[in-house]
């Protein structure tokens, strides 16, 4: 009777196990647990010195992306942070628009925005987010669409909060996102398809040259 017993506590314990959290819940790369030690985190906008491609949407897309994490976010945050915009560059978080992040900034290029955080004593005191504005693209400027912009603020967003890059590409905070680098969706998608195209017509154009060369040598 007590090994029944025992069995079946042994089968209860296998049937409950897989219902478990999984491990990487809470193994989520983070930069801090609770970085702030405040609430609400206050938030200044610098909308006043912008650079010339500047839309005053992207704004409403920053708006857009406080309001993404106030109310959940990614799932990942262990706690619910409370945002306050307000009009002093002494916020806890201050966001900015750059025209050439790479210069401004020196990140590497590809790099959408930058999120420095300063920590003192475990704790944040103050992030500094820069945000680019659009990139250079066969020598013509693309500006970030307003998806783009909106997913950019996200994750800039979510390093200010406390969370690292994700390896799930599904993931707000994973390195790389279509919404920002698909801002020219047509040229991205199609770009491989482009650039076999133009080198098919140049060999070609190479091979009608040479053949024509070498007919008129024959004569």
């Amino acid at each position: 009777m007590h090994g029944i017993r025992l069995l079946f506590l042994l089968l209860l314990t296998i049937l409950i196990l897989p219902i478990a959290p999984a491990a990487s819940e809470f193994n989520y790369p983070r930069i801090l647990d609770h970085p702030w030690d405040h609430s609400p985190i206050t938030v200044y906008i610098d909308n006043k010195s912008v650079p010339p491609h500047y839309s005053p949407t992207y704004y409403t897309q920053v708006q857009k992306a406080l309001n993404y994490w106030a109310e959940g976010g990614n799932g990942k945050l262990e706690y619910t942070p409370v945002f306050e915009i307000v009009d002093s560059e002494k916020a806890d978080i201050r966001i900015r628009w750059v025209e050439d992040l790479q210069k401004d900034q020196g990140v590497p290029s590809g790099v959408a925005g930058d999120a420095i955080p300063y920590i003192v004593n475990g704790r944040f005191i103050r992030v500094d987010i820069t945000l680019g504005v659009g990139f250079s693209q066969w020598g013509e400027w693309v500006p970030y669409s307003d998806t783009a912009m909106l997913a950019i603020a996200k994750h800039e967003l979510g390093h200010a909060l406390g969370l690292n890059h994700s390896n799930d590409k599904q993931d707000i905070m994973y390195p790389t996102n279509e919404q920002i680098n698909n801002t020219n969706p047509i040229l991205s998608k199609y770009s491989s398809l482009l650039l076999f195209a133009i080198y098919a017509i140049l060999a070609i154009a190479v091979f009608l040259s040479v053949s024509y060369i070498l007919g008129r040598v024959a004569k």
